[in-house]
């Protein structure tokens, strides 16, 4: 289904995920008055975009003058979106929520005890809309067709005679007892270099691990360099895209890029350890690390 928004709409986001979606929606439908601010790893996103119908404000409050619907990403972590909500609901607009992954969805509308539910939720895929459904029963939940997901998938190159070459996607991993001490990312980075051997891949095979938006520079270079024994480098392809092209293997927690790799032909695997939660992400050719023998 198209977006098919027609009235003034202001969109606020922080997170990437969120951001790559609806920025995808928007360069499709150009009948529209977008009001945009983008806080955080969308920012960045924002800023390397060229949407001439889409103005740009520094604030909430910038956004929402004049709009008639909210339509707004949903951080796992930032407040920004649930300010926006508050807000909106506030000046009477129309509520908009983009859910672009698949666990988490009821925590991402309360901050500090307060619940703030949109008007609709927008979802991308069928695992994700019976999600939806079964949190939100009483909310209208609707599917979109994801314009980013299908743009990205084309521009990554096809499987080929590609060595054993592994990219690790990476990604915070919050709110899970397992995973404060070290965090988890690291925790399932280490479990992954340690059983490396059950994927078939030889140890010197070359490494590459793309950090997540939302994850400070420098995050990893600790962690790099304690590891010079191996042939792992930082990723530093300018897109996804380009990242998982040149890659045979696909790794990671249960981030939205190994989806992406998934549809592309690569083959994915989830490194959470045995001590951590099983992979949430719902699609049954990503392998678990932990299964293999």
């Amino acid at each position: 289904m198209a977006l098919n928004l027609t009235a003034t709409t202001s969109v606020v986001c922080h997170d990437a995920g969120a951001a790559n979606v609806i920025l995808a929606w928007i360069r499709a439908q150009r009948d529209c008055n977008w009001r945009i601010t983008m806080q955080g790893p969308a920012a960045k996103i924002w800023l390397a975009q060229d949407i001439p119908i889409a103005e740009s404000y520094q604030t909430i409050e910038q956004a929402l003058e004049g709009a008639d619907v909210l339509l707004s990403g949903t951080s796992w972590a930032s407040a920004l979106e649930h300010e926006a909500r508050r807000q909106a609901k506030a000046r009477g607009l129309k509520t908009i929520a983009v859910i672009d992954h698949w666990v988490n969805y009821k925590e991402r509308f309360i901050r500090k005890g307060e619940i703030i539910l949109p008007d609709e939720i927008y979802v991308t895929d069928e695992y994700a809309l019976l999600e939806a459904k079964r949190c939100f029963p009483d909310l209208r939940i609707q599917i979109k067709h994801n314009l980013y997901q299908e743009e990205l998938v084309r521009k990554i190159s096809p499987l080929s005679s590609l060595d054993d070459e592994v990219l690790y996607v990476l990604e915070p991993i919050l709110g899970a007892e397992w995973c404060k001490e070290p965090a988890g990312e690291f925790q399932a980075l280490d479990y992954f270099i340690a059983n490396i051997s059950r994927l078939g891949i030889r140890r010197n095979a070359k490494i590459r691990i793309r950090p997540h938006p939302s994850d400070a520079s420098g995050k990893y270079d600790e962690w790099l360099a304690s590891h010079r024994e191996l042939n792992v480098v930082l990723d530093d392809s300018p897109t996804l895209a380009l990242a998982i092209g040149k890659a045979k293997w696909v790794v990671g927690c249960e981030t939205y890029a190994m989806v992406v790799a998934l549809f592309a032909g690569r083959k994915v695997v989830s490194t959470l350890p045995p001590w951590a939660h099983r992979c949430r992400l719902p699609y049954s050719a990503i392998t678990s690390l932990r299964d293999l023998e």
